[in-house]
């Protein structure tokens, strides 16, 4: 009799009345023929295997990540609520210890969301790990969490969230941003002054296969897991690496996600991007099923799947052996040099961010406290075409008396001043999230 070895809890959304178009590939049927396909494997008739409802997050819930401009409430669907609402479901199965592993199969997606929000870039509006992260912190209290994203393209939304985050360590595994969007996530993109080295960005050549995608798990992204000893280990599970999706270039197998699975154990894993939605998602989220359940997966095969086919060039494998070789040192061996330069006691990133899917663009200032004492508060001024000058305001935990003051009575001058149209406070010290009100 079939049965899991690690119980594990399954969290389903489709989001029926949530699409970018009736044609778009992120669209209902996404998850569809995956729940078709469980139902015909018989996945929820296995011993250890249960399927949850998830639950609707609040909006202090995306407050408690995200700067949202005008407002969460404006920029949310309910859709996206639900979504989120599903990983937390998820986190919460895992760390109340009702099941060991979960898996969120939800959408819409969130990886590219950073941490303002003024609309939908990369099909995706609310980071839905980074909205799960925090909740965990929130309510469980302090932990190290990994979140390693194995979408094909660059995760620059969860990688701007916990830039400057050093009990977070962000891996990210993905298409060189050279050949595909978002065009970011290269080596030197390390994370914020006072988190440099847990952001880890590997960007693989087009036409990378299970060969070079496990080569970078294994000589790259377990070592680094070792060394880190996260409390939590999340998958950011994007299934567009995959030799058939339709708007990427790698050769990746659904048998090789379940064996990249195998060697991550994660706690949770939540699904991301991912369109060929025949020939691909039913097949991979079968084999992360079964690999996080503990499960025999080597039956899973798509039935057009060829191994000559989407075998990777050889040129191809001596460059991921050439970044296996050097990109351990950026975590290891972290320069203290950045992007940011210093302006009167803070570090400063200015930016510009395009909203692909909205339309959007954005210009930001961001400054980080420099402080002898604590991580610093975050002060980002923020204006875009959908919205005029807006400010966010983060406390991280553990802030100095000194930094939570000068923070608050800034964000207070700010507010009284009214010169943004929108004052956003994140204030993990005394848990205020949301509009700032004087």
């Amino acid at each position: 009799m079939l049965q899991a070895r690690h119980k594990t809890g399954l969290v389903f959304f489709p989001a029926f009345d949530w699409a970018i178009s009736p044609t778009h590939p992120e669209r209902e049927e996404r998850l569809l023929y995956t729940q078709d396909q469980f139902l015909e494997e018989g996945v929820f008739d296995i011993p250890g295997i249960t399927e949850y409802r998830p639950l609707v997050a609040g909006l202090v819930d995306i407050d408690r990540a995200h700067f949202c401009f005008p407002d969460a409430r404006r920029v949310c669907t309910e859709s996206h609520l639900i979504s989120a609402g599903g990983a937390i479901r998820t986190a919460q199965l895992v760390m109340e210890g009702r099941e060991q592993r979960g898996f969120a199969l939800v959408r819409p997606p969130g990886h590219h969301a950073m941490k303002c929000v003024h609309g939908s870039r990369g099909f995706c509006t609310v980071n839905i790990e980074a909205v799960m992260v925090q909740w965990i912190r929130e309510h469980y209290g302090p932990r190290r969490i990994a979140v390693v994203d194995t979408d094909c393209h660059h995760g620059d939304g969860s990688q701007d969230l916990f830039w400057h985050d050093p009990d977070t360590l962000y891996i990210s595994l993905h298409q060189d941003g050279r050949t595909l969007y978002p065009g970011s996530g290269f080596p030197q993109e390390a994370g914020g002054p006072r988190a440099r080295g847990r952001t880890l960005n590997i960007p693989l050549p087009p036409n990378t296969s299970d060969e070079g995608m496990l080569m970078a798990m294994e000589r790259v992204v377990m070592p680094v897991l070792d060394d880190f000893k996260p409390d939590l280990i999340i998958n950011s599970a994007g299934q567009d690496n995959h030799y058939s999706d339709p708007i990427t270039n790698m050769n990746f197998s659904a048998n090789g996600y379940a064996r990249l699975n195998e060697m991550l154990r994660p706690d949770i894993a939540v699904l991301e991007g991912g369109y060929s939605i025949q020939g691909a998602l039913p097949y991979v989220n079968l084999g992360i099923t079964l690999a996080m359940a503990g499960m025999d997966y080597s039956h899973v095969r798509e039935p057009d799947f060829d191994p000559a086919r989407v075998r990777q060039s050889r040129t191809a494998t001596e460059y991921i052996e050439n970044l296996c070789d050097v990109l351990p040192r950026i975590y290891f061996e972290p320069e203290q040099d950045g992007e940011e330069i210093r302006e009167g006691g803070f570090f400063v990133r200015r930016r510009d961010i395009y909203y692909d899917t909205d339309s959007i663009t954005e210009h930001q200032v961001e400054k980080l406290r420099d402080c002898p004492h604590c991580r610093g508060y975050l002060w980002v001024e923020s204006r875009s075409t959908r919205n005029p000058l807006s400010l966010g305001v983060e406390i991280p935990a553990g802030a100095c008396d000194t930094c939570v003051r000068e923070a608050r009575d800034r964000a207070e001058e700010a507010k009284r001043k009214g010169v943004f149209a929108a004052v956003r406070i994140i204030d993990r010290v005394n848990g205020e999230y949301g509009e700032f009100e004087l």
